[in-house]
């Protein structure tokens, strides 16, 4: 009789450990995702993080119960960020990924319009809303502390293919922009700079310039020049594509479609009109690459102090010393233009 006692304890014990060892399996080892893809991307926000965590786990693991109880015996809490889990993982090693695998992302922006513009297309790749990307940008401290305006911070936004926490906030975003800001200018580009006694933000406004004026790379450094000897020279930069940013930023929509300056455009108050305002713009016009901005920081040298689109070669210019052969350039594209019915 003792003998079937101790037997049956010792089954009982055999059973149990197994209940216990299978369930500890499936708490820890066994597969819990429940996605088809072989990645699934996880992004858990800085705000109600548990709640927002779990509900957005649940989505993704079979068995969230079990999911919290391996969290509970691992000691695991929820922190933001991005992270990928694999198809076929378990509770244990989500858990570790969860918890010290926060996996940043590239950001690459260029041709921006506006700081608007930009915050609205960052604000759809990390954490951080638009609104508050711009406030960052306009808070009085930061451009005070850093000699900046409201007109010329976009300024400190350099294109580039960036990496960033999707977690990241608008002030850390605001503030990386200025670190690499400050790192764009590498001793020979600011030694050019100081050459030429222009400000940063001055070099980054004409290179907006450039920009519009100029989608051709290889042409970039004549059109600087041309700017850069009017500037010697005090004369009026006269870019029309200023004249375009003061009538949308008149009408308050930068995606206005202008297509044509007029005569009358020409007479629009603004402090970015150049063919009213003598000097530099107060900021930049568009977002300007690199390209634009070494193209005035090495401008090709020359004497030439006009251009206008040459019609033999598209995306090009003709460029001229004086007034006189300027205006036999003009004609002859306007020839050209009422030829292809463009303009009448």
């Amino acid at each position: 009789m003792k003998q079937r006692i101790l037997v049956a304890i010792a089954l009982f014990g055999f059973i149990l450990g197994g209940v216990f060892v299978g369930h500890f399996y499936r708490v820890f080892f066994a597969k819990n995702t429940t996605f088809n893809s072989q990645t699934k991307e996880i992004l858990i926000p800085s705000v109600n993080i548990n709640a927002a965590a779990y509900d957005t786990l649940s989505k993704v693991v079979k068995r969230i119960d079990l999911f919290q109880q391996a969290a509970i015996r691992k000691g695991y809490s929820p922190i933001p960020g991005r992270f990928i889990l694999e198809n076929g993982m378990n509770n244990n090693d989500m858990i570790n990924r969860l918890r010290s695998d926060n996996k940043p992302l590239k950001l690459t922006f260029n041709n921006q319009k506006t700081i608007f513009h930009l915050a609205k297309f960052v604000a759809q790749k990390i954490e951080a809303d638009s609104t508050a990307i711009v406030n960052a940008f306009f808070e009085r401290s930061f451009l005070e502390s850093n000699g900046l305006t409201a007109e010329n911070v976009f300024s400190i936004c350099v294109p580039n293919t960036y990496e960033f926490f999707w977690n990241t906030s608008a002030t850390q975003f605001r503030d990386r922009m200025l670190l690499e800001y400050n790192r764009f200018w590498t001793p020979k580009r600011e030694n050019s700079r100081k050459k030429m006694k222009l400000e940063r933000t001055e070099v980054i406004a004409l290179a907006a310039i450039v920009q519009l004026e100029s989608y051709r790379v290889d042409e970039r450094p004549a059109v600087a020049g041309v700017y850069l000897n009017r500037i010697r020279k005090r004369m009026r930069l006269q870019a029309d594509p200023t004249v375009i940013y003061a009538l949308k930023r008149k009408a308050n929509d930068f995606d206005l479609d202008i297509r044509r300056v007029l005569y009358k455009d020409l007479k629009i108050k603004s402090p970015y009109n150049t063919y009213r305002k003598r000097g530099i713009p107060p900021g930049p016009i568009t977002m300007p690459d690199v390209s634009a901005i070494d193209a005035i920081l090495f401008s090709q040298k020359h004497n030439h102090l006009y251009f206008v689109a040459d019609p033999n070669r598209k995306g090009y210019h003709l460029f001229a010393n004086t007034l006189t052969q300027h205006n036999k350039n003009k004609k002859q594209y306007t020839t050209w233009l009422r030829q292809k019915n463009i303009y009448r």
